[in-house]
């Protein structure tokens, strides 16, 4: 049974060619968001074909998964896949993806686990340092300001999700500054960026070894600001965005010649000051179709098999 095989071989060149050909283009900076999509189909390809190697593996390895996954085909479909003639490598491998599989689900757990800690903390603090009036009640959407003498601005998500600025900001952001700042805050919100970066740190986390799985959290934490900046910048333009960026981060050493760890933020400015022509809807929408049918190729390639066998 070469099936496993193909779909072991099949996830390891999407996740080498992928990311290769992602890098050298040119449209990603451009289209955040329609880069975000191809990553999630890249990635969800990998893993489908790991899933479907482990399923097929484990089929051959063990009658009773057989039973369950060939239930309803008919003999000739089982006969096609060869089960019965497959090696002690089929247990082992099933053994191993399975294995690998549920790490996975062991780090999203934690990674999302830790998170929830994070925000819990955040949000003691943030009653401790701004407190509830009397008879006043939490809204969604609610603005915090903070006594502080840095300037910063974040979203905390969650059931009751609220932006957080400090008095520094509110002096430093001028005019529709501060709208910039909410509406790229409340991008990330309404795009549920935060559990694309809980699964992007799980699977790097969980792999270090997989560079597809690293290329996908970096390029997650990347691609989800530039998503934000553009949400921003349609509603109150590119200039007031950038100077909102530069009057957050200017106090940070970013735009220096050491730049701190925030150094992706000269390139966002840079990036909305200069912006590039988006790419037509017809070729946005190509390619969402083509990246979309990524991860059904696995699936495709698990029945042919009985395609041949039924046909």
């Amino acid at each position: 049974m070469m099936v496993p095989a193909v779909l072991l071989l099949l996830g390891a060149l999407t996740a080498v060619v992928a990311p290769r050909l992602l890098a050298r283009a040119d449209w990603p900076d451009r289209e955040p968001v329609v880069a975000l999509w191809v990553w999630q189909c890249v990635v969800a390809a990998v893993l489908m074909c790991c899933a479907l190697a482990m399923t097929l593996s484990a089929a051959a390895a063990w009658q009773a998964v057989r039973g369950h996954v060939f239930a309803p085909a008919p003999h000739g479909v089982v006969e096609a896949y060869a089960l019965s003639a497959t090696g002690p490598w089929a247990a082992t491998t099933a053994v191993a993806l399975a294995c690998a599989g549920l790490w996975s689900g062991a780090m999203l757990v934690r990674e999302i686990t830790a998170a929830r800690s994070r925000l819990r903390h955040q949000r003691d603090e943030l009653s401790l340092r701004a407190p509830l009036l009397p008879g006043e009640k939490p809204a969604s959407g609610r603005l915090v300001v903070l006594e502080g003498e840095r300037s910063d601005a974040w979203w905390m998500p969650g059931g009751v999700p609220q932006l957080v600025v400090t008095t520094a900001a509110l002096r430093r952001l001028k005019g529709r500054q501060l709208d910039a700042v909410l509406a790229h805050e409340q991008g990330h919100a309404q795009a549920r960026h935060d559990w694309l970066l809980h699964c992007s740190a799980a699977l790097a986390t969980g792999f270090p070894q997989v560079p597809v799985f690293a290329a996908f959290r970096a390029e997650m934490h990347r691609l989800v600001e530039l998503a934000a900046d553009d949400t921003a910048s349609r509603r109150f333009g590119r200039l007031t965005t950038a100077l909102a960026l530069v009057e957050l981060n200017e106090d940070r050493g970013v735009f220096g010649p050491s730049p701190a760890p925030q150094a992706h933020v000269p390139q966002r400015v840079h990036r909305l000051l200069t912006p590039a022509d988006r790419l037509t809807a017809a070729r946005r929408l190509r390619l969402t179709a083509a990246a979309s049918l990524v991860p059904v190729v696995p699936v495709l390639v698990t029945l042919v098999p009985a395609l041949r066998a039924l046909g």
